[in-house]
Order: C-alpha cells, then sequence, then structure tokens
C-alpha cells in the first residue's frame, strides 16, 4: 500500500497541452450557437415558470385572506345577531330581571 502511494505522489502529472489533439476542431469542444440556443432557452422557460408560480402562490394567498375576512365578518354578524336575541330578552317593563320570573336580583326582604 505504501509502495503505491509513493509512486502516486512521486509520478509527475502530464503538463496541459495549450492546442488541442489531432483529429479534433473547436467545434467538437465547445457548444457552439446549438448551445447557446438551447441554454437560452432553458433559462427563459425556467423564469417564466418561477413568474408563473409566484403568480399562483400570491393569488391563493389573496384568495385564503379574503376567506379569512369572509369568515370574520360572518363570526362578528353571529354575535350582533346573538347580541339583538340578548336585548329582546333584556329587563323590560313589568318585569325585575331578564328571566322574567318577576324576581328582582338583591337581598330579600323579610315578610310582615
Amino acid at each position: 500500500m505504501q509502495h503505491l502511494l509513493l509512486s502516486l505522489a512521486t509520478t509527475p502529472t502530464p503538463l496541459p497541452t495549450p492546442t488541442l489533439r489531432e483529429g479534433i476542431s473547436e467545434d467538437q469542444v465547445t457548444p457552439g450557437l446549438l448551445g447557446f440556443i438551447m441554454t437560452a432557452f432553458f433559462v427563459v422557460a425556467t423564469a417564466l415558470l418561477i413568474v408563473d408560480m409566484v403568480r399562483r402562490i400570491r393569488r391563493v394567498r389573496y384568495r385564503a385572506q379574503v376567506e379569512e375576512e369572509r369568515l370574520a365578518a360572518a363570526a362578528a354578524a353571529d354575535v350582533e345577531a346573538a347580541d339583538a336575541q340578548d336585548g329582546l330578552n333584556a329587563p323590560g317593563a313589568g318585569r325585575a330581571d331578564g328571566d322574567g320570573n318577576g324576581i328582582a336580583p338583591g337581598p330579600s326582604r323579610p315578610r310582615d
């Protein structure tokens, strides 16, 4: 194992060649015009998908907010209706208290 590591450490790496090997043209190693067009297409498509996703998320968030406001308004209307109903049961003429039994609240008086 040490012999393998020693040989790998001492073996010189080949120097990079500044020119292409024989038989390879520059068109074979660069993406060229077709590569640029495909990359630009994917970038534009991704940007359009992101914009569409943000618009849909905003729409869902807005609908949820409107639904919460509608439920809050309905709950407030229910509370007002309950208060109005309680107002009908409130003490009125001929009643001593709200439950209509004719007994006034407070300390009782002794009988004569």
